[in-house]
C-alpha cells in the first residue's frame, strides 16, 4: 500500500539551497509532496519555488506575507498535511543540515510508530561543522530540557521528524505551541505525555551548505528560558 506522505519545509532566504533540496528529495521520494512554508524571502525563494511548482505537482506553496516564526510555519504546514489527508508528515530543514538519505529511514520507523524522530544524540547520530561552544550549548540545552521536562528523548530540540496523521492531529489540539525555536520541545513533550509511541534514529547534523543560520545564540538561550513554563502550559492542555 502506497501511504500519502507530506515533506513541510520552512524557507526564508533559502534559494541557493531549495532546488537542490527538492531534487535530491525526489531523487529518493519520487512519490512524495512537498510542500514550502515561505516567509515572503527577500531573495527571491519563493518565485523560484513558484517555477518549480508550476512544473510539477507535486511541489505545494504557502506564501506568507512575512516573518512570523518557525513555529507557526510548521502548525500552518501540518494543518495542511491534515486537511489533505496525508498519511505521515515530515518536517525537515531548508539548508541540508538535515540530510534527505534519511528520509527512507523515517518512512520505515513510523509504520511501526506515531513519531519518529531524528536524532543528533545516541548511537550514530552526531553534529559536523560546527565549533566546540555551540555544540556544547545544544548538547546541554537538551539534557536540561529533558531532566527538567522529565521526558526520555535525547534530542528534544531537533527539527528532523516524522508524524503519523492521527497522532499529529491530537498533538495539535494543544492550543499553546509557541512561534519559535522552543516549538520543537513542546510537540515532542505533548506526544510524550499522550502516550504516542516514540522512536529516535540517529542522523548526522550537517552545519548549512550555504547561507546564514536562523538560530542564534541569544534564540536559543530565550527558548531555553521558556522551558520552565512548558509543564505548567501542557498540564493545561492535556
Amino acid at each position: 500500500m502506497q501511504h500519502k506522505t507530506l515533506i513541510v519545509i520552512p524557507t526564508y532566504n533559502e534559494r541557493d539551497n531549495i532546488g537542490p533540496l527538492i531534487n535530491d528529495i525526489f531523487c529518493i521520494l519520487p512519490y512524495t509532496d512537498i510542500l514550502i512554508v515561505d516567509d515572503n524571502s527577500p531573495d527571491g525563494t519563493q518565485g523560484l519555488v513558484e517555477s518549480l511548482a508550476s512544473a510539477n505537482a507535486r511541489i505545494k506553496l504557502i506564501k506568507r506575507p512575512s516573518k512570523a516564526g518557525l513555529g507557526s510555519a510548521y502548525l500552518l504546514g501540518f494543518k495542511h498535511g491534515i486537511d489533505n489527508g496525508y498519511d505521515f508528515i515530515l518536517q525537515m530543514d531548508a539548508d541540508y543540515s538535515h540530510q534527505p538519505k534519511y528520509l527512507k529511514e523515517f518512512l520505515n520507523q513510523i509504520r511501526s510508530y506515531d513519531l519518529v524522530v531524528g536524532s543528533r544524540y545516541i548511537t550514530g547520530g552526531e553534529i559536523t561543522g560546527w565549533g566546540f561552544f555551540r555544540k556544547m550549548l545544544s548538547y546541554c540545552g537538551n539534557l536540561y530540557a529533558r531532566y527538567f521536562l522529565g521526558i526520555p528523548l535525547k534530542d528534544l530540540t531537533g527539527g528532523y521528524n516524522c508524524y503519523r496523521r492521527k497522532a499529529l492531529e491530537d498533538i495539535l489540539g494543544y492550543p499553546g505551541f509557541s512561534d519559535g525555536y522552543i516549538f520543537q520541545v513542546e510537540m515532542k513533550l505533548v506526544a510524550y505525555k499522550k502516550g504516542f509511541r516514540i522512536k529516535e534514529i540517529p542522523i548526522v547534523f550537517e552545519n548549512r551548505r550555504r547561507g546564514k543560520s536562523k538560530i542564534s545564540k541569544k534564540i536559543i538561550f530565550q527558548a531555553l528560558a521558556k522551558v520552565p513554563l512548558i509543564p505548567w502550559r501542557v498540564k493545561r492542555a492535556i
